[in-house]
């Protein structure tokens, strides 16, 4: 009841790739709490569910700057259109690329660096003059993989370091006034990320994270509880909190040794399975 409360709050609702994984269970998990919410949702694909009468899918590639300023142009009109209350973005695309650099395709590489990070400061920072008078929440989907360097997903991890640095600055520039942010950092997560990043099959079926992954269900359900108590950052599951600050207390470089012994597991594991 609370939470049906607290998002009632909110005209409009935005979220980047909810076409499915943990988007789509954000999708389901508002829809679920407040039916008749006006929700956006921006992608490449249609979502997998539908978006109620009040909902509308932008297709767009958020890679794409000329392609993100259009659809910011189109979002600002529909916000400004709408009846009064508060604006929730929730900045949730992004991919992930495995394997070691020199093997990986550049331009791949800077796709991701394009959707994971430019697309995040960009769209946000667009949507911003617009959503400041009504006030809001801007949530940014992080990783655990932002508390350190990641091996085998160096450029992935360093832009969700990025992004959860970026997101928790921006809540303290934004003190004062009508809108707050919340940094996600989702451990391990059932979803199409291990297919899209390269994983035959998702390490934690039986790999070296069995046991540290959650459905993308459980991470939507972390989230809006999160948002529900005005959080700024949080880490879903007991486990990834353990695992964030035991690796924050040693040395980085030791840290770093550590997770590429993890990584080069969880690729050796890969083409075991491959045979």
């Amino acid at each position: 009841m609370k939470q049906f409360e607290y998002f009632k709050r909110f005209s409009v609702i935005i979220i980047t790739g909810g076409s499915s994984g943990i988007g789509c269970s954000i999708i389901k998990a508002i829809q679920n709490i407040v039916p008749d919410a006006h929700l956006c949702n921006l992608s490449r694909s249609n979502p997998d569910i539908s978006l109620g009468e009040n909902g509308q899918h932008y297709p767009v590639d958020l890679s794409d700057a000329q392609a993100l300023a259009e659809v910011s142009e189109a979002l600002k009109a529909r916000i400004e259109s709408a009846p009064e209350g508060e604006v929730l973005l929730v900045n949730n695309s992004g991919f992930g690329d495995y394997g070691r650099l020199p093997d990986l395709e550049i331009r791949k590489q800077l796709t991701m660096i394009d959707l994971n990070v430019r697309a995040v400061v960009d769209l946000s920072s667009r949507l911003l003059p617009t959503i400041l008078p009504r006030g809001g929440t801007i949530v940014t989907i992080a990783s655990t993989a932002a508390f350190q360097p990641t091996p085998y997903l160096a450029t992935y991890g360093a832009t969700k370091a990025f992004v959860r640095n970026w997101s928790l600055a921006l809540n303290e520039d934004l003190r004062g006034t009508k809108v707050r942010t919340l940094t996600v950092c989702p451990g391990p997560t059932r979803s199409n990320f291990f297919k899209a990043a390269g994983f035959d099959t998702p390490p934690m079926d039986g790999g070296a994270n069995k046991g540290l992954d959650m459905t993308s269900d459980e991470v939507a359900a972390y989230t809006l509880r999160a948002i529900a108590k005005e959080r700024s950052l949080i880490v879903t599951g007991w486990k990834n909190r353990l695992i964030t600050f035991f690796g924050s207390q040693l040395p980085l470089v030791a840290v770093t040794r550590v997770g590429a012994s993890i990584l080069r597991k969880m690729r050796l594991e890969q083409h075991k399975s491959a045979k």
